[in-house]
């Protein structure tokens, strides 16, 4: 800072400056006309043109002098403008930051009133979201314990029908037993495919054996014998079969065990004269029956030979529908005569019917007839009473006319 008078500078002026070298310039001029005129008195030609130099530079240093001047009043005006400005920028800052920190404020005080209402519904909605997670949760639990109590009766269930598969597995480990599974089983079909005269179960034949089940039908074919019995151990043997050799020998044993079976069956249900040319050798399981068709179908053309057919439950039942039909044919060839008669009989019921019909026809147009004779005397009756109520007598005959004329005095 520099003090000149009332006049006060700063060295980091851009004015100030510019006037310290323009200062210099002129002290450096001086110093070299000092010089030129030290020099001049060397060379006194140089003199006139260094004196004409030396007016011409004292009318540059009066002018810059003047231009200084200027610049002084120059550099006043700049200041004085800049305390103004920086008066006003002043109070303009101050006036920005007083209407900023009222806007920050305002806006402060609407955030935390948003931050508050935000926090109130957050905390609502939490108490609406634990309520119903509590009500879900009692719900589920709810429904778990009766999952729970479905399970425990399943497994009850489980329990108890693992008790029957055991104990159907002691009646299938006994050959008897499995035997009379199997009768049970096929009495089963036999009684739902046909009428209760039509079959016969554990029948005696002439030969003394005792047959499964015997089907009453017509000849052609003639009675004809279904056998429950089974080989199933070979067929376990099968099943149980770990390796390929086992399973071979598994399988040529049960088809021995079956070629063995149908030819018992051939030899002692299978009489001339009195059973049909054939048998059926009931196999009470389908995978048994498909095993059978898919791995031994040489055992089952023996069957065919020996005129023993091979039946499961299904083909059993399609097979007894198809005797039901052949029953029905026969007993309706039977009773062709008796229909006959019956229907001779239903023609003069009939025509008695028609006969009856035509009279009773008669008796109804007889009594329309009637009817409509009353209708017409009711309508004369009526239209007679209608006049009597209106005293309309032009129409009555004189002498039934009864004269209304002064009551005589008494």
């Amino acid at each position: 800072m520099i003090q000149i008078g009332e006049y006060s500078f700063s060295l980091e002026d851009p004015l100030v400056i510019a006037g310290l070298v323009g200062a210099g310039l002129m002290l450096l001029v001086l110093v070299l006309l000092i010089l030129a005129v030290v020099r001049a008195g060397r060379s006194a030609r140089l003199t006139e043109p260094l004196a004409a130099q030396m007016v011409q530079l004292g009318r540059n240093v009066q002018t810059l002098a003047q231009g200084q001047t200027e610049l002084r009043g120059g550099l006043q005006m700049v200041s004085d403008t800049a305390t103004s400005g920086q008066a006003q920028l002043a109070q303009l800052v101050e006036q920005r930051l007083a209407g900023v920190q009222s806007q920050m404020q305002d806006r402060l005080a609407d955030n935390a009133m948003r931050a508050q209402r935000a926090m109130t519904e957050m905390q609502e909605r939490m108490r609406e979201t634990l309520h119903g997670s509590s009500k879900q949760t009692a719900t589920s639990l709810s429904a778990l314990q009766e999952r729970l109590a479905a399970i425990d009766k399943a497994q009850d269930n489980i329990t108890k029908l693992s008790g029957d598969v055991l104990s159907l597995q002691d009646i299938l480990s006994n050959k008897q037993r499995r035997g009379m599974f199997g009768e049970i089983q096929l009495q089963d079909i036999v009684s739902q495919a046909l009428p209760s005269d039509a079959y016969a179960f554990q029948a005696t034949l002439s030969n003394g054996r005792r047959a499964d089940c015997l089907i009453h039908l017509p000849n052609p074919p003639g009675p004809i014998v279904i056998d429950a019995k089974f080989p199933l151990e070979d067929f376990e043997a099968l099943a149980q079969a770990e390796t390929k050799e086992a399973a071979d020998r598994a399988l040529k044993g049960f088809g021995n065990a079956v070629r063995v079976h149908i030819r018992a069956i051939a030899e002692r249900y299978i009489i001339d004269g009195e059973t049909a040319d054939g048998a059926l050798m009931f196999v009470p399981s389908e995978a048994i029956y498909a095993e059978l068709h898919a791995r031994l179908p040489h055992v089952v053309r023996e069957g065919f030979e020996a005129r023993v057919w091979i039946v499961s439950p299904t083909t059993c039942m399609a097979t007894l529908n198809t005797m039901r039909a052949v029953l029905k044919d026969a007993r309706m060839r039977e009773q062709a005569g008796e229909i006959r008669k019956m229907l001779r009989q239903l023609h003069r019921d009939v025509e008695l019917v028609v006969e009856r019909a035509g009279k009773l026809e008669t008796h109804f147009d007889q009594a329309r007839r009637d009817v409509e004779g009353i209708t017409t005397a009711a309508e004369r009756a009526g239209k007679r009473a209608t006049r009597l109520e209106n005293f309309d007598f032009e129409d009555v005959a004189d002498s039934n006319i009864v004269s209304l004329g002064k009551p005589e005095p008494r």
